[in-house]
């Protein structure tokens, strides 16, 4: 998702910029707009298919006038075209080697196409002319720098964007979160435990390798990460909601439901706390209790599954069964909705 919207930012933000070096016309000055600039124009109105007449008949034209294929590619890429895209974009570069922005473009068009070792040279080629007017493209070559391995680049570009020391405790915690959205979870453990070596008291380093622990069902361990965290980071009501999450696996009720009281207290907003307290309640045969708390995260959130089926077995306990029937088919139509959406 995070890629998704850097992605649509970047499109956004070129539309916006690529003006080819003339000022934004104003409707008194519309009509003197040359045909390249009108085609811009409606690519930045998101008017795709009116630019995408005005670049085919401009491509008629000998020679090309510049920055058609460019503006043809990130009509392609807008669409998800990602082939043609490609193809345009290289196309643009061969016509000018210096147009840095066909050259990111088509680096992030491969990167989606899943090509991030072809991507990497024409982002990095790219990068440092324009990395100042539009950050995205960066973003994306550190991811690409992470998915072929190659951390200490990839570290120093997000440390370089976070104005971070490249070899500093947070910048090797900022790996370890990336690492552990990108899926590579031992990677990400080492990079948190490097960060905790450099800063033993850093926050949120504890936090992150207890989300490790939990993912691996490790209670125990994920139990001694959270305590640490709270130590360092005694405000931060989500520390709270995951140490109450690893006692409750733990089989610690009592524990996880003061655990859990804190962190309704720092944050009373979050659904989490009250589910998770809904669950405690019921493993400690309160299910009067229970209900209170579901029914206050299912009016904060009413498409939660988990909270519906909660409030079921909560309503069965009491001999509610006609309550429960209906909370059991919530929680089964709010599955049923996100495993087959229309």
């Amino acid at each position: 998702m995070k890629l998704c919207l850097v992605w649509c930012a970047y499109i956004v933000h070129a539309s916006a910029q690529q003006n080819l070096g003339t000022p934004t016309a104003t409707p008194s000055t519309q009509t003197s707009l040359s045909p390249t600039e009108e085609a811009q124009r409606l690519i930045s109105r998101g008017q795709l298919s009116e630019a995408e007449a005005r670049l085919n008949s401009l491509a008629t034209q000998q020679p090309e006038p510049a920055g058609v294929e460019r503006m043809r590619g990130m009509i392609h890429y807008q669409r998800n075209e990602f082939a043609a895209a490609d193809s345009a974009f290289e196309k643009a570069i061969v016509q000018d080697p210096k147009d840095l922005q066909a050259t990111q473009m088509r680096g992030v068009t491969l990167y989606r196409m899943g090509q991030p070792t072809a991507a990497i040279p024409l982002l990095e080629r790219a990068n440092t002319p324009i990395a100042s007017d539009n950050a995205d493209g960066t973003y994306v070559l550190a991811v690409c720098y992470l998915d072929v391995h190659r951390y200490d680049d990839a570290r120093r570009i997000f440390a370089q964007q976070y104005k971070l020391p490249a070899d500093s405790a947070a910048a090797y915690l900022f790996m370890g979160r990336m690492l552990l959205r990108r899926n590579y979870p031992v990677e990400s453990e080492q990079m948190t435990r490097k960060a905790l070596e450099l800063e033993p008291r850093l926050p949120l380093a504890h936090l992150l390798l207890g989300q490790l622990a939990l993912s691996r069902s490790q209670a125990a361990e994920a139990v001694v990460e959270f305590e640490a965290e709270r130590k360092i980071n005694p405000m931060d009501g989500e520390v709270y909601e995951r140490l109450g999450d690893s006692y409750l696996r733990a089989l610690r009720y009592e524990d996880a439901q003061q655990a859990l009281n804190c962190a309704l207290l720092l944050e009373p907003n979050s659904t989490g706390p009250y589910i998770l307290l809904g669950q405690v309640l019921l493993k400690r045969d309160d299910a009067l209790t229970a209900v209170n708390y579901l029914l206050r995260a299912e009016r904060m959130d009413s498409n939660n599954h988990l909270t519906h089926l909660l409030l079921g077995q909560a309503y069965r306990a009491l001999g509610r069964k006609e309550d429960a029937t209906r909370e059991y088919k919530s929680a089964e139509s709010i599955q049923n909705s996100v495993e087959n959406p229309k």
